[in-house]
């Protein structure tokens, strides 16, 4: 995923403000309706907003063996298998205003969860969006560690999931997810906006946005409501 960091810049600053609802209806100006827009299934543990660019992920269920073991066995066993088998080689990469897009196959175990859901936030990561589950939650929520999943899962990796490789197009709530690409989530769900897309896409969001407010400001003042940010 190659991109300066001025380009980076831009086309956040580019998709700044914007709903799901308005980058939809840029989409569809730009004739991709049935495009970018993940299952209705994926999502948030909470209520937010968030607008990053793409750092893709993808692994593969576990298909090895589980040994027998005693437990303070399986406490070393787990180290190991974190070390070399469920590994996080792409943490190390994270740059701020990234989206981190995972693709885990759709196994049922939190991969991520309130510990290193909260290093990637630290590093620079602005939320997650996850084909699978995530764990944790209550803490995820505390934080406000944003994260889009199909599920929330209980377990562990470990005997479950195995790391395959990052930076590289994956597959999340249907959609196909290239690193660089614009992710925008909010309450209404995630959808994804193509890379040289972008700018056309963004500019008839924005054309929708401005025509929302615009509207829903003349109604607020007709009910006498003392306008917010969302019509001003």
């Amino acid at each position: 995923m190659t991109m300066s960091r001025a380009e980076r810049e831009e086309l956040l600053k580019l998709f700044e403000g914007l709903r799901v609802a308005d980058v939809r209806d840029g989409m569809d100006w730009n004739m991709m309706h049935h495009y970018g827009s993940m299952s209705y299934d994926i999502r948030p543990l909470f209520r937010t907003r968030v607008i990053g660019i793409a750092r893709t992920v993808r692994y593969l269920p576990y298909d090895g063996p589980v040994p027998k073991m005693k437990p303070e066995e399986y406490t070393e066993w787990v180290k190991w298998y974190y070390a070399n088998v469920c590994i996080y080689p792409w943490m190390e990469d994270i740059q701020a205003g990234d989206f981190i897009v995972i693709d885990q196959s759709g196994v049922n175990a939190g991969l991520m969860g309130s510990n290193n859901g909260l290093d990637g936030f630290r590093r620079g990561a602005r939320g997650y969006v996850i084909e699978g589950g995530v764990r944790d939650t209550d803490e995820l929520i505390l934080q406000k560690v944003p994260v889009w999943s199909r599920f929330v899962s209980q377990g562990m990796v470990q005997g479950r999931l195995r790391y395959d490789a990052k930076d590289i197009p994956v597959n999340v709530g249907g959609v196909v997810v290239n690193p660089g690409d614009i992710v925008v989530a909010n309450g209404d769900g995630v959808i994804v906006v193509p890379r040289d897309m972008a700018y056309d896409v963004a500019k008839y969001a924005r054309q929708e946005l401005v025509n929302d407010k615009l509207g829903r400001r003349r109604l607020y003042e007709s009910l006498g409501w003392e306008l917010d940010d969302t019509v001003k």
